[in-house]
């Protein structure tokens, strides 16, 4: 006997954002069925498109817990504003908050769910949860920096750790003069050491990066030109260190050992949040979903159940 299908359903929210000078939405996919128990909320890192994400799906199969996808504003289905490329007041953390609330009310959930932020997600579900939200009862901070200054340090510092060919070629590129081929060749090897070591890399995540090629407004606002390599962008002061402690919910952090984000990005949480866990994967970088599924989705399906 085959296993029941899933209820998908997807729709878009309204977002009201003023400054924005035209109607706004927000796209949004649930897995499963709202109101059959406490659902879960999906902030997708990038910001890319939340399509990578797919995959957790197979928690709402094994434990059935409703799992809400959607695309920040500016990325996939989303709202794009191409116009407000380099608008530091206009991008910040604050209208992706806005957004989120205004996506609880809409789904009418605000009042009980849980939060899963992978990278850039993770440091806005822990800007949430630093505000206590009534209706926030756990929270899981996955692969996500707590400041700038250590994430853009160890981005640095992993790149000297590749091989020398490697490095050479990316420095290269940086200052504008390499072999576009070669250069091809040696970014697919940083990613598979310290973004998905799954090979060959899912296209799912090509596909989300090239969205982000087509419209790069909202990585380049927040980050600059250099994303993960310089200060730059309106998130380049952004730390979550000093309010960390303000987390009170019970909180899961997630890292892979070959992470972007090293165990040094994530410490300020587990030294500050007071309740919190701490669960890396061994054979992971930054898509333990992907690297080592069936381990992450029982870590974490045991976490929200628990």
């Amino acid at each position: 006997m085959s296993a029941p299908t899933l209820a998908v359903t997807e729709g878009e929210a309204a977002f009201d954002v003023p400054a924005a000078g035209k109607p706004c939405k927000t796209w949004y996919k649930v897995v499963g069925t709202l109101g059959t128990r406490r659902p879960l909320i999906a902030l997708h890192g990038g910001p890319l498109p939340c399509l990578y994400l797919a995959n957790l799906a197979h928690m709402t199969k094994k434990y059935g817990i409703p799992l809400v996808f959607y695309d920040q504003i500016g990325t996939g289905n989303s709202t794009h504003l191409p116009e407000k490329m380099g608008d530091e007041e206009f991008w910040n953390d604050s209208l992706f908050l806005d957004e989120l609330d205004n996506l609880l009310l809409h789904l009418g959930v605000q009042d009980e769910y849980d939060l899963i932020g992978h990278s850039w997600g993770g440091m806005l579900s822990a800007r949430q949860a630093s505000r206590q939200p009534a209706g926030l009862k756990k929270l899981i901070l996955w692969s996500a920096p707590a400041n700038m200054k250590t994430w853009v340090d160890t981005q640095v510092y992993l790149r000297t750790q590749l091989p020398q060919e490697v490095l050479d070629t990316l420095i290269a590129h940086d200052e504008g003069r390499a072999d576009p081929a070669a250069y091809e060749k040696a970014h697919y090897i940083y990613r598979a050491t310290y973004t998905c070591r799954v090979e060959p890399i899912p296209q799912v995540i090509f596909d989300a990066l090239a969205s982000v090629g087509s419209d790069p407004t909202v990585v380049v606002s927040l980050y600059g030109e250099h994303a993960g390599l310089k200060y730059e962008g309106s998130m380049r002061d952004w730390s979550m260190v000093e309010d960390a402690h303000k987390i009170s919910v019970p909180t899961l952090l997630i890292n892979g050992r070959y992470d972007l984000a090293q165990d040094a990005v994530m410490q300020p949480y587990f030294a500050n949040i007071p309740r919190v866990k701490w669960v890396q994967f061994a054979e992971s970088s930054h898509m333990a979903h992907m690297e080592e599924r069936e381990r992450f989705m029982d870590v974490v399906g045991s976490f929200l159940t628990d």
